[in-house]
């Protein structure tokens, strides 16, 4: 019984290991290559598995793209709820969203470019993006920044919603920005001006 338990939990493992080696695979493709230009058979080879094994683990390219932006989202979401426990001014939970943001975008140059240029590539995906995981994401900023109205760090008469659309935007911007650049520099060392310019406008 104890040998086959473990038997199955190495098999669990390897699955779990090799799914993570085709999401890694794919984001390294679709950020050389564009979404529209990348094949299910290019990240295969990337990943060194059989075409075939995608679709064991993922339906088509587009449900690739989406559990890119679906997992990343849960990890964004998943370290904020994390790092502003921590936290009792609600300002500073909102330093630290922005910081988490940008620092974990900017240690992965091939995620970031997946992230913020070919999601808009597919409208399809986008919409599906949008109603799921980026809305819990919204949701924790929204909280943060009526919890800082409440405690009279932020203007009462803002519509919450609008300031985290504002704050989204900007970190979104920045990231997009950041991909682009034609001069090196470090994403995260953009969190703190980017805050700071959004704090103070939105006293």
């Amino acid at each position: 019984m104890d040998a086959t338990q473990s038997k199955l939990s190495n098999r669990e493992r390897k699955k779990i290991e090799k799914r993570q080696r085709i999401l890694d695979a794919a984001i390294k493709v679709i950020a050389k290559n564009g979404f529209q230009g990348t094949t299910v058979a290019e990240v295969a080879s990337e990943a060194q598995v059989a075409d075939g094994t995608i679709y064991l683990y993922f339906q088509n390219k587009d449900d690739l793209l989406i559990t890119i932006f679906e997992e990343t989202m849960d990890r964004f979401i998943a370290d904020g709820v994390k790092e502003i426990a921590k936290r009792t001014s609600p300002t500073d939970k909102l330093r630290a969203i922005v910081d988490l943001h940008l620092s974990g975008l900017g240690s992965n140059e091939d995620l970031a470019a997946v992230f913020q240029i070919e999601l808009r590539h597919s409208i399809h995906t986008m919409k599906q993006f949008s109603q799921t995981k980026l809305r819990d994401y919204f949701n924790i900023i929204e909280g943060v920044i009526e919890e800082a109205q409440r405690a009279g760090e932020l203007r009462a008469d803002l519509d919450p919603w609008t300031a985290v659309k504002v704050v989204f935007g900007a970190l979104d911007e920045m990231a997009t920005n950041w991909v682009l650049r034609k001069k090196e520099y470090a994403l995260k060392d953009m969190a703190a001006p980017t805050i700071d310019i959004l704090i103070n406008g939105l006293k």
